[in-house]
Parts: structure tokens; C-alpha cells; sequence
């Protein structure tokens, strides 16, 4: 199922897109008028903290309103609503893998790939949506990046966990630009102000439940500035595969749903080029994934 979230007459919504359709269900209005089931939750991170349940719970409202005479009434057209990012706000800093692809830590100066995996964060404030305009921020700093990932949404509680049983604890995947800001990460030898500014993780356009990409790991990874190729790679060549990002982090870290875990990002970043070529105002970046969909934005 490819879930989103949106706003509609001012409220935060969420909903499954229509099958073969540029639209999407209001699950919550469908409950609400006809009660179908005992209970529903109100927001996304209610609903991945029940899993499996909630997509099935999902899919009889869907069921309900079809068959509904007025059910049309429930379907709106992306035209209607303002996208939101599917997880609207994590419950802790967004989690981030650094140089986790071999390229990409060369390109970035690295002589070799680091043995141990890298970890920062990112603050839930800079999290934005698919086809909004962010700002490039051009009094804080003249080197704004892309890096074009593939982000895992944890569905369930968990410390310690398995390696063999990570899967169990994701609830499904989406698409995340990790912009960054090259000179506040190189002045303040850190990553958290350089990956934090307003806006720099668009996240979407859908959170895709993981029974629909049964293998995160043979995924292209594709991303476009202005229309040409920059980034051009495949989840394949992660050093750290996802189930082992999930039991390193889970060592140290309470993992809870809606936690989002961006993966790390493949070779061709602005600073890799020669000369570096940072975003600017009027650019458009455009990264796809294989099974996700695309995440657009605009800079200004």
C-alpha cells in the first residue's frame, strides 16, 4: 500500500493513494460518517505503531466507501490537498547513516570506507515535503547540498534487536533528500547544524509498505538536478545493509514507530564534482526510487 499524508481544508489528514489514480482516500472522513470499524487512528504514527493492522483496517474503509453510494465523496485529487511529508514529525531527531556507500565516502575525501559505522542526526524540524519550494538559505551558507536516499520507517518498539529480525520491525519505506550544508558541517565539525536548516529533509511523495518491496536492497537509486543525472546508483552497494543499520543502532538507541532511518546516499553529490556545484536558487532536484515514486522539489 503507498500511504500519505496531506492537509485538506486546514487539517492534517492521511490516506492511501487510489489505485491507477493521481488521489487520494480519506480514510479518517470514511470512518467518521460511516463508522465501520470500532476504532481508527487519528494520525499516521498511531497507525504504524499497529503494523499490518492498520493497513488492513486501511483497506476496509477503502472497501466501505467503493461501495458506498456517495463515496466519491471521499476521494480527492492531488490538486486538492497540500502534501505533507507521510511521517509529518518523528518522535526523536531523524537518524542518518553517513558514507555508506564506497563512492560516495571516496568522493567525499575518505581514503577508504569507514570500517565502523557513522551515525548523526537530523532535527524533525527540517523535515518538508514532496513538491514543495525550500529555501536555499543563502544568508547561512553558499554550499547547499542533495543527497538522494532511501529511508526506512520503524513500525515497532524495539532495544537489542536481531539482526534476523529487523524486517520485523519495519513498518515500510519512503524517498529523503539529506540536504546538507557543506561549510556549516566543515566550520562546526559536526554534521547536526550543517543537516538541520528549515527544510532539508523532504521526505515522500508516499510511505510504501514493506510488503510491497520485499527486497530494499535492489533498488536504483536515481537522482536528477535541472534534469540530468547526478546521482545513479543502487541500495545494492550499501556497505551496512538496513538490517544491520537497525541492530547497530538498536544497541544504543530505543528504536519507536515512526522513527525514520535515513540509509546513507550513493556517489555524485555536488561536493564530488569537479568543481564542487552546489544548489542554487531556481534549481530542481528530482530523486527516484525503484517501487517508491519520485521526490520533487524547488529551490528559491
Amino acid at each position: 500500500m503507498k500511504l500519505l499524508s496531506f492537509k485538506l481544508n486546514g487539517q492534517v489528514k492521511f490516506g492511501p493513494k487510489v489505485k491507477k489514480e493521481e488521489a487520494v482516500w480519506d480514510v479518517i472522513e470514511i470512518q467518521k460518517q460511516l463508522n465501520i470499524l470500532p476504532s481508527f487512528p487519528e494520525t499516521i504514527i498511531d497507525g504504524v505503531a499497529l503494523g499490518f493492522d492498520f493497513v488492513e483496517q486501511a483497506r476496509k474503509l477503502v472497501d466501505a466507501a467503493q461501495k458506498a453510494e456517495n463515496g466519491a465523496q471521499f476521494k480527492f485529487a492531488f490538486s486538492e490537498i497540500e502534501w505533507l511529508s507521510p511521517i509529518p514529525r518523528t518522535p526523536k531527531n531523524i537518524l542518518c547513516v553517513g558514507k555508506n556507500y564506497n563512492e560516495h565516502a571516496i568522493e567525499m575525501g575518505a581514503e577508504q570506507a569507514p570500517e565502523d559505522i557513522m551515525i548523526f542526526t537530523k532535527s524533525p524540524t527540517a523535515i518538508s515535503a514532496d513538491e514543495t519550494t525550500l529555501p536555499v538559505h543563502a544568508d547561512k551558507t553558499d554550499a547547499l547540498d542533495y543527497e538522494g536516499e532511501l529511508a526506512v520507517v520503524i513500525g515497532k518498539r524495539g532495544k537489542d534487536i536481531p539482526k534476523g529480525m529487523a524486517f520485523d520491525y519495519i513498518f515500510g519505506y519512503t524517498i529523503a533528500n539529506d540536504i546538507t550544508s557543506r561549510d556549516l558541517q566543515q566550520k562546526h565539525k559536526q554534521f547536526f547544524l550543517g543537516k538541520s536548516l528549515e527544510g532539508s529533509c523532504p521526505m515522500g511523495p508516499y510511505l510504501v509498505t514493506k510488503d510491497e518491496i520485499p527486497d530494499p536492497h535492489a533498488l536504483s537509486i536515481v537522482t536528477k538536478v535541472n534534469g540530468a543525472v547526478r546521482q545513479n546508483g543502487s541500495t545494492k552497494d550499501m556497505m551496512f545493509s538496513v538490517a544491520d543499520i537497525i541492530a547497530i543502532l538498536s544497541k544504543h538507541v530505543t528504536l519507536e514507530p515512526g522513527d525514520v532511518i535515513l540509509t546513507g546516499t550513493p556517489a555524485g553529490v555536488g561536493k564530488g564534482m569537479n568543481p564542487p556545484t552546489f544548489l542554487k536558487a531556481g534549481d530542481e532536484v528530482k530523486i527516484s526510487i525503484e517501487g517508491i515514486g519520485t521526490l520533487a522539489n524547488r529551490f528559491a
